[in-house]
């Protein structure tokens, strides 16, 4: 006989288990795709007629296995650190910014500096763009802040800093910031006190100070680093940063390049504690929610360089680090091919997913303590992903 006790208890145990299913949080991962560039051969960058630049947007509600909800034909450029997007904490709109457009001039295309930001609503039925801001000229790395009530954008032909305000699904330029230099990438301190901007071309990592929505540039605590920095991610307790540097104008050239490591103690100005070997070419960078770990995607040489260059055949690299206040320990290192250009962790640090621009695709990792387990799992784009983000945290 069945037990109507038990039978009930089964049937509210279902019930309950839909009800927080359909009511789970949803969470998204964004990748952009440029049409406009593409490798005819090892080492030989060629500018095409543009086609359509996609953004592309996972849903990661269940990290293990992304899928593709939405492709937006949205300008994207493969030209910038590849953290031109983000997505707002609460997951509601996502922003996304077009550094480059092309133009034909003596039957050539040619990019010209864009100076458009995205803003995409993730509520409806499907993702879908909302309007579009106008901001400075070629808009590079972005940081939205973690209360979601403002987001800062590096322009890099503009030398400046763009400010936009974040009402509900509103965004609105507030502030132009002239920092001096050509700036690439931002990242704000989880205290939104202050936020650090890297100035690719001088080598140096200036300051801005936020102080009741007022933000400003403190041009006297400019910090000279490495050569070409080009990304940046601070760590979740907001004690220390780290500076990943390309070298070599942004490009793989066989050499290692290094991280440096910021300090952040609220009680005195930022200031550079050391530097430590990361690889050839650490672009696409980022530290764990979790904190603790770091992971760099080394650019590699066989896409980037030609045949004949003695680096040629050494591949990309997912490289992981421990990370600290005070250091950064290599723990793992897995070979990628084809230029692996984003990486992001999901909101809660159990998956790490890397992109390749050769291969159109996105790998899913799960982090194990400090080790990176390849899943298997692949999920194809529509295109070669120039950039990759996640939530903000």
């Amino acid at each position: 006989m069945w037990n109507s006790n038990r039978l009930m208890l089964s049937v509210f145990s279902f019930a309950f288990l839909c009800v927080s299913t359909a009511q789970a949080e949803k969470s998204f991962l964004l990748n952009g795709i440029d049409s406009k560039v593409q490798f005819s051969a090892p080492g030989k960058l060629e500018f095409i007629e543009p086609g359509d630049d996609i953004v592309n947007i996972l849903d990661i509600t269940d990290p293990s296995r992304p899928f593709t909800v939405a492709n937006l034909k949205l300008s994207n450029s493969l030209f910038g650190p590849p953290t031109n997007l983000q997505i707002t904490p609460n997951e509601k709109i996502a922003l996304v910014t077009s550094a480059m457009r092309w133009e034909l001039v003596d039957d050539k295309w040619k990019p010209i500096p864009d100076n458009r930001l995205f803003v995409i609503d993730l509520e409806s039925e499907v993702p879908q763009l909302i309007d579009t801001v106008t901001i400075g000229r070629q808009p590079s790395g972005m940081a939205i802040s973690p209360s979601g009530r403002f987001a800062l954008i590096a322009n890099r032909a503009d030398r400046s800093i763009s400010v936009v305000e974040i009402n509900g699904k509103s965004v609105t330029l507030s502030q132009s910031i002239d920092v001096v230099d050509e700036v690439a990438a931002v990242a704000i301190t989880p205290d939104e006190s202050r936020a650090l901007i890297v100035k690719n071309s001088t080598n140096k990592i200036g300051v801005l100070a936020i102080d009741q929505g007022i933000i400003t540039y403190q041009a006297d605590q400019d910090m000279p680093v490495g050569q070409f920095p080009y990304n940046i991610d601070i760590s979740p307790n907001g004690e220390f940063a780290v500076v990943a540097h390309t070298g070599n104008g942004g490009r793989s050239d066989g050499h290692a390049d290094p991280f440096v490591i910021i300090q952040l103690d609220r009680e005195v100005r930022p200031y550079v504690s050391g530097y430590v070997t990361a690889g050839d070419a650490p672009e696409a960078f980022a530290i764990s929610p979790r904190g603790g770990v770091a992971v760099a995607l080394l650019l590699g040489g066989d896409t980037m360089l030609p045949k004949d260059h003695w680096a040629h055949q050494k591949s990309g690299e997912i490289a992981v680090f421990k990370v600290s206040k005070n250091a950064m320990t290599p723990l793992q290192s897995i070979p990628i091919k084809g230029l692996p250009e984003g990486v992001a962790f999901s909101p809660d640090g159990g998956y790490l997913y890397v992109s390749s621009f050769a291969l159109q695709q996105v790998m899913v990792f799960r982090v194990d303590g400090q080790k990176l387990i390849d899943t298997g799992t692949r999920v194809d784009l529509p295109g070669s992903p120039a950039s990759m983000r996640g939530r903000a945290r």
